[in-house]
């Protein structure tokens, strides 16, 4: 009985993870939306802007791009090229995509490290990005993005 608890219990904190994760990326993809029309609206009847909007929303594509990743790997619906897969007997096949994503989990894990120095180069230079915003959060993305995308 203990046993179907705790795996009930890990089941509802898996979905509600899946949940926050749907809700950041409709979340990001709708304010790089809004943040682009009221610019265009902005722009075409005031002649005027937000300065900062154009480098906000070229940093949300980014954190679109790579939780949109994650959603993908997480449903496994990420690209592929299975050309072999259709001409492989069902046991290389599955040998197959062990190798595949043992192969993607690595350069995932590279990734994940060179981009977590990256973030802590762009932290120790100190720079802004737009409004007082730090350069290395709107990279922190990064290795967050391919640690998830590794491990899943």
């Amino acid at each position: 009985m203990n046993n179907d608890t705790n795996i009930s219990f890990l089941e509802r904190v898996r979905s509600a993870l899946h949940l926050i994760e749907d809700a950041i990326l409709v979340g990001l993809l709708l304010l790089m939306i809004g943040m682009s029309v009221i610019q265009i609206f902005l722009r075409n009847l005031f002649e005027s802007g937000i300065s900062w909007s154009d480098i906000l929303v070229r940093v949300l594509v980014l954190w679109v791009g790579l939780v949109g990743a994650m959603v993908a790997s997480r449903q496994n619906n990420h690209i592929t090229i299975d050309i072999l897969n259709r001409y492989l007997p069902t046991r290389i096949k599955v040998l197959a995509g062990f190798i595949t994503e043992l192969f993607t989990a690595l350069i995932c894990s590279v990734m994940a490290y060179y981009s977590l120095v990256f973030v802590q180069m762009e932290f120790s230079d100190g720079g802004n990005v737009f409004a007082q915003v730090p350069s290395w959060l709107c990279v922190a993305i990064i290795p967050f993005a391919f640690t998830v995308i590794a491990l899943r």
